[in-house]
């Protein structure tokens, strides 16, 4: 089986004066689901723009399997985009099978393909119904057949969780998770944070044009600011202030937040709340992928 890595190589790119890109660069490896986040403007767009060959660079490269985005790794590409693609009054199964032919696929075996799909996806019940006469949810799967329907070497997905419901996000994530198994790399971009924590194997948060945080969830968790939390009822607000090497972040009554210093032992930090009265919580948080969007984003 081919590698079919993404690989962004110092990525630039202007629109007049605007930077949109700056130096951009990381890889999608084979199998690997990549969560690609950031807020409006960021540059994901773009960057998903380059990567199907809808757009130029001003410097640097995307490869997909060693190999320029031409039209022979265009037809590689399987593209879910935000504002759903499809033909609003056609039927749901001679589109997918348009969409399968369109990328070569004889009848029979289009046939087959959307036969597989709409099955996994839990519409095949769909097949002979007009896309406009489908729930929002119902557009959304028909959406990610349409991108998997061709047996794309790549998947790139912006937003494809938007207007789902827990059943559905659970469908199409072991989707995703399959086609990761079989050696598939999947991109997505989301501003559901709490998904992206939970289903991607690494993270990149790009904030105007720059990849700002990149890595495992654990290792951007283990590199963000760790804060530990004191619930102690009979605490008055000021008793961690004068401690050596702390920072009070917050304090609601009975519960206080503090910032540690590298070099401050914690169990001084214990022995003062205890001094305070009984301590039912004293914990090491740290930051979400939430937690640390905002903090990478306000940086």
């Amino acid at each position: 089986m081919q590698d079919w890595q993404m690989d962004v190589q110092h990525v630039s790119k202007r629109f007049g004066e605007t930077v949109a890109l700056d130096d951009l660069s990381f890889t999608v490896a084979p199998g690997e689901l990549f969560g690609f986040v950031g807020s409006n403007g960021a540059g994901k767009s773009t960057t998903m723009r380059i990567a199907l060959g809808m757009l130029s660079p001003d410097h640097g490269q995307i490869l997909l399997g060693g190999r320029p985005i031409d039209l022979a790794v265009r037809r590689r590409i399987g593209y879910m985009p935000e504002q759903r693609g499809l033909y609003a009054k056609m039927r749901v199964g001679p589109q997918l099978d348009y969409f399968a032919r369109l990328h070569g696929f004889d009848r029979p075996r289009a046939r087959a393909a959307v036969t597989y799909w709409t099955e996994r996806l839990d519409i095949a019940h769909r097949l002979h119904d007009r896309v406009n006469a489908l729930s929002l949810g119902n557009q959304q799967r028909v959406q990610l057949a349409a991108a998997l329907v061709h047996d794309p070497a790549l998947l790139i997905l912006d937003e494809p969780f938007s207007g789902l419901d827990p059943v559905a996000v659970d469908v199409m994530s072991e989707v995703l998770r399959e086609r990761c198994r079989a050696g598939m790399p999947v991109i997505f971009s989301s501003h559901q944070l709490d998904l992206v924590q939970r289903l991607c194997d690494r993270v990149g948060i790009i904030s105007k044009g720059h990849m700002r945080a990149l890595g495992t969830v654990d290792e951007l968790r283990a590199a963000g600011v760790a804060r530990l939390v004191v619930r102690a009822p009979d605490a008055d607000p000021g008793w961690a202030s004068g401690l050596p090497g702390v920072s009070v972040v917050s304090h609601d009554p009975g519960r206080t937040v503090l910032e540690l210093a590298a070099d401050t032992d914690d169990q001084q930090v214990l022995a003062a709340a205890l001094r305070t009265g009984p301590v039912h919580e004293f914990a090491l948080h740290r930051p979400s992928l939430t937690e640390l969007f905002r903090e990478v984003v306000a940086a």
